[in-house]
């Protein structure tokens, strides 16, 4: 079965204001319902700027571009749960619900690890988790830019998302503010390297596979590459194309959320594979890189 955009709905937030009108409850009522049928939608008019997003994409690319040994003077902790500091190929697989046996035992014995590098980076005020940067005088300037980049998604966490999630819930508009003001988020910078489409096609390689986000939820950020599929709500094990489309954020229900509204809100399976040919892969046979970014809303409990 073809999908397009059309299988996800999108929720403009254009006249939100201050979350008191009834345009914003309105809005807030298709937040909810996007997040009830599906657990995923494109937002517009967020408020972060295209070009700040665009910048971001910029420096994510000249990252992962670096030399290898001045991306590891800033690596990963050797505990899984530490989002910090920079993950290379092969270190992570990303494994929720395998629905293919031979898939299965391939992750089991590890053949195949996630191709896929990343660089994980919070608030700079955190002292459960703090930062971890490739020293200024190696990257000079990317800590700035991505933790202003940090502090703007935030910004519409705080003063757009988070209101729209609780008045589409029929609550306070500022219920879920307090139990966010921790600032643990998680800004997930990422790089799936080009590769032979053969690779991906025979099951040698995969980008990142089903599962589902832990947060609150999730504002993601794409490249034209494409490849993210969404599991289709009607049909449990089958995959709609979630493709990148300009001007918007896609976000998602995280599991926390969906468990908090006692499975009202959908935590939604997906994954990111070879995108369709048409979008994402050239003539010569190669499916090219794709970049993405991830900022991870985390509920944090109140003292």
């Amino acid at each position: 079965m073809a999908f397009n955009r059309e299988s996800l709905p999108t929720v403009n937030f254009v006249d939100f204001g201050d979350g008191t009108s009834k345009s914003a409850l309105d809005i807030g009522k298709k937040l909810f319902e996007a997040c009830r049928d599906v657990g995923f939608a494109y937002l517009v008019t967020t408020g972060i700027p295209q070009g700040q997003i665009d910048g971001m994409f910029d420096w994510s690319a000249k990252l992962f571009a670096l030399p290898i040994e001045t991306k590891l003077k800033a690596p990963h902790p050797p505990e899984g749960w530490k989002h910090r500091g920079y993950s290379g190929i092969g270190r992570e697989q990303v494994s929720q619900l395998i629905f293919d046996p031979d898939e299965l035992q391939a992750i089991r014995t590890g053949k195949f690890p996630d191709f896929k590098e990343s660089f994980d980076l919070g608030s700079e005020e955190s002292q459960t988790l703090p930062n971890n940067w490739i020293p200024d005088k190696d990257f000079p300037g990317f800590q700035t830019y991505a933790t202003n980049f940090y502090n703007t998604c935030r910004e519409f966490q705080l003063s757009i998302l988070l209101p729209a999630l609780a008045l589409g819930l029929d609550l306070p508009k500022d219920f879920f503010l307090g139990y966010h003001e921790a600032n643990e988020n998680q800004l997930r910078l990422l790089h799936y390297p080009g590769a032979p489409t053969s690779v991906f096609e025979s099951g040698e390689r995969g980008r990142i596979g089903a599962h589902t986000d832990f947060g609150t939820g999730t504002l993601l950020f794409q490249d034209d590459c494409g490849g993210l599929e969404v599991e289709t709500p009607s049909q449990p094990g089958v995959f709609m194309h979630a493709p990148p489309v300009l001007g918007t954020v896609l976000f998602n229900i995280g599991d926390f959320l969906m468990r908090w509204s006692n499975d009202t809100l959908k935590s939604t399976l997906h994954r990111v594979r070879a995108p369709p040919r048409r979008d994402g892969r050239g003539d010569d046979g190669e499916t090219k890189e794709r970049f993405s970014m991830a900022y991870v809303c985390v509920f944090c409990v109140l003292p």
